[in-house]
This record gives C-alpha cells, structure tokens and sequence, in this order.
C-alpha cells in the first residue's frame, strides 16, 4: 500500500494548524521577499483570455496578484487539499473585494477537472509539499489546453559555496523558532528547511516536468537562488503528430 495518504493527511494537518499565521510568517521570513517572487511568476504568465489554475493556493496570494495583473477578467481557480487556507483566503478575496477568484477544495495529485481546461497553472511554493511529484504534474499538463503553460515557484537547497552557509543557517535555526514562537507549532517549521533539503535540484525539476509532457522546459534564479521559477508549456495539437 501507498503511503501517500498518510503523508498527505500529515502535511494537510500541519498546514491546517498554521494557517491563521501562515501570511504573517511568510512576510516576517522572508522580509517580503516572497511576495516580490510571487509577482515575478504572475507577471510570465501569458496573455489570453482562458481560465488560470492556482495550485496549493493557500491563502490565495498568487490567485489575488493575477486578479491585479494577467488573470485581471479571467477566471482564476485557487485549489487547495487544506480547508482553513481555503477559508482564510476566502476572507481575503472578500475583504479587497476581488471578482473573478473562486477557491476550491481539491487534491493536486487527483484533480476534479476535466483535460483541457486551464489556459495556465501555477504552484508557488506547494510543489514541495505533494507526495508524488509525478502525478501533480501529470495532473497539471492534464487540465491544460495544447499550448498552456505551467509555472513553478519553489525553494532550493541554495547550494551557493558564498550565500549558501549563512542562508542554511537561518533556515534551519533561526526559522524554527520565530515559526514556533508565532504559530505555536515549531515542528511545523521544523519541517520547512527539511522539504527544502530533499527537494530535487531545479534541472531534476525540469527533467520530470519534460517527463510530464512539458515542452520548452527551463528555470530561472530568485535572489541568488534560493528558490527558483521553473516554466514549460503543453505543445500544440499539431506539433504532437
């Protein structure tokens, strides 16, 4: 038997548990720095006037920058396995008042879609945190109509010989305990800097992406690379003959 499920009901009960400061930390850790990756990705995102998927939206950051930019008259869907993100993000979209974002509850491996659907799909800093890789990406070229693009955002081990010791040592020292001081759920960030370090490097990414069926597959750095922003498209109907 699989150990998917007991591996996703762990990571959805961890998340569950800090989701009333999961916006708080993510700005206090990263000094704001992962709400500038965040537009960086809405901002590739290409034109057109078709649906856009959020994957592990959380608390809807990304849905609520593509409603300011790309995804502005688009229907833009932010799915998420975690009910108190989802509800959490909720109250953000109500609060700015933003149209055009619906949220909804739904497993990145087994997604209640039909093929075809998206014109794009996006994962900020969730990839990580999905148990098979394989399958969500599957799963994302599936949803998407020939032509539409995937774009990744997510964490690297930082293998930089100069940057890389001092990043390691905040991540591993420093946010465990302001995480657990705030959240109440140290364990939570102790697990961050862990699914950084088994987290394949940014050209296995790209490899599994190609796998997926992903064409014109590629990455590019964040601040150094820390993390990275990893992008491919579906080819055209024509181009698979």
């Amino acid at each position: 038997m699989s150990d998917r499920p007991v591996l996703a009901d762990s990571v959805r009960r961890m998340f569950s548990a800090i989701a009333p400061s999961y916006d708080l930390l993510n700005r206090l850790m990263s000094f704001g720095t992962d709400t500038r990756w965040r537009k960086k990705m809405t901002r590739q995102v290409l034109p057109g006037t078709g649906p856009i998927l959020d994957l592990a939206t959380g608390t809807a950051d990304v849905a609520l920058l593509m409603a300011k930019g790309k995804g502005k008259g688009r229907l833009i869907v932010g799915a998420d396995f975690t009910l108190p993100m989802l509800h959490a993000g909720a109250a953000k979209i109500r609060k700015r008042q933003e149209a055009g974002i619906a949220l909804t509850a739904a497993d990145a491996c087994c997604l209640p879609f039909p093929d075809g659907v998206f014109q794009a799909a996006t994962i900020a800093f969730g990839l990580r945190n999905i148990p098979d890789r394989t399958r969500c990406l599957r799963e994302m070229a599936r949803v998407l109509v020939p032509g539409g693009q995937a774009l990744i955002l997510e964490f690297s081990r930082m293998d930089n010989p100069v940057i890389g010791p001092l990043f390691r040592l905040y991540f591993h020292r420093v946010i465990p305990i302001l995480g657990g001081v705030i959240s109440g759920n140290r364990e939570a960030y102790r697990y961050l800097p862990l699914s950084v370090d088994q987290f394949p490097d940014p050209s296995t990414i790209d490899r599994e992406m190609t796998e997926a069926g992903f064409r014109g597959v590629g990455h590019q750095p964040m601040t150094w690379g820390i993390a990275y922003l990893h992008k491919g498209e579906l080819p055209l109907r024509e181009e698979t003959k």
